[in-house]
């Protein structure tokens, strides 16, 4: 039976998590599997201030969560298992993703590690002398080649795709290959933000391909806007000056003088008539 000291310790870890959990805009869950100590010691040195990182008991959280009766809340107790670190933060979850995803660093695979994404292994030169090695690539259908007293790899091969599991001997592999193939560092599970779960998988943004389509679209919607004549502080400039030239080229068509159409509808004229002149001489020519 547990004593009392250690029931009011618990109780009273219990109670700092609800004022914790009270003040706290977003709640960030990452798992601690494959997570190194320096790792999450670095993260919380770069982002203090922004984040708060704690290290806790996954059942004094859950008692937490059931003491503050908040349904959405209890939401998260589909993501208390297996060690996590808890972040409390005023950041957008995107944001805290992507930090977090920064901070991941790459190693060499071990047997039941999952691949950080697709390996493809290019035509090149192992550095091995002819041997076992061979053997060892072509088990992970790797073909090779001997060429100059080395082993080569005679063409561009997918070894494993991202979140597939390495087995033991691509993990030899790509080990004596120098490939690291596995990213350490904290995975986000789920984080609580304003009433609403944003789950691990929903936080993964590609900010590169996402700019492009933002860039694209707007784009595109300028384009639209001013075919259409749709007035906004982006397209007034140029649908005026649009007008303008449309105004001008109709002045200039129907020969009506202004200060900017005379000089265009004299040089039209001009060559007109110098169009004319050509044919007259060269009918008169012919006659």
């Amino acid at each position: 039976m547990p004593s009392q000291q250690v029931l009011q310790q618990k109780a009273s870890e219990v109670d700092e998590i609800v004022d914790v959990l009270k003040d706290c805009k977003s709640i960030g869950i990452a798992s601690l599997r494959k997570v190194r100590a320096s790792q999450l010691q670095e993260l919380k040195k770069s982002m203090k201030g922004q984040v708060t990182f704690r290290v806790l008991k996954n059942t004094l959280v859950k008692l937490a969560l059931e003491e503050m009766k908040k349904d959405e809340l209890t939401l998260l107790e589909e993501y208390l298992e297996g060690p996590n670190v808890f972040m409390f933060t005023e950041l957008n979850p995107f944001k805290l993703a992507i930090l977090l995803d920064k901070g991941k660093v790459k190693t060499f695979a071990k047997a039941g590690d999952t691949a950080a994404t697709d390996i493809l292994i290019p035509v090149s030169n192992t550095g091995q002398p002819p041997g076992p090695v061979i053997s060892q690539l072509n088990a992970v259908g790797l073909p090779t080649k001997i060429e100059n007293g080395s082993v080569w790899v005679s063409k561009d091969t997918l070894v494993v795709r991202r979140g597939e599991v390495i087995n033991d001997r691509l993990a030899s592999v790509l080990s004596k290959l120098g490939i690291k193939s596995v990213e350490l560092g904290m995975s986000m599970r789920a984080v609580y933000d304003n009433g609403m779960i944003i789950t691990g998988d929903q936080l993964v943004v590609d900010v590169a391909a996402t700019k492009k389509s933002v860039e694209t679209n707007n784009q595109d919607a300028f384009a639209l806007a001013l075919e259409i004549g749709y007035i906004c502080k982006d397209t007034i400039k140029p649908l005026i000056q649009r007008a303008h030239q449309n105004a001008i080229s109709l002045s200039v068509g129907a020969a009506v003088p202004t200060k900017e159409t005379i000089g265009d509808i004299i040089r039209k004229a001009n060559a007109e008539m110098t169009s004319l002149n050509s044919v007259v001489e060269k009918t008169a020519q012919k006659a």
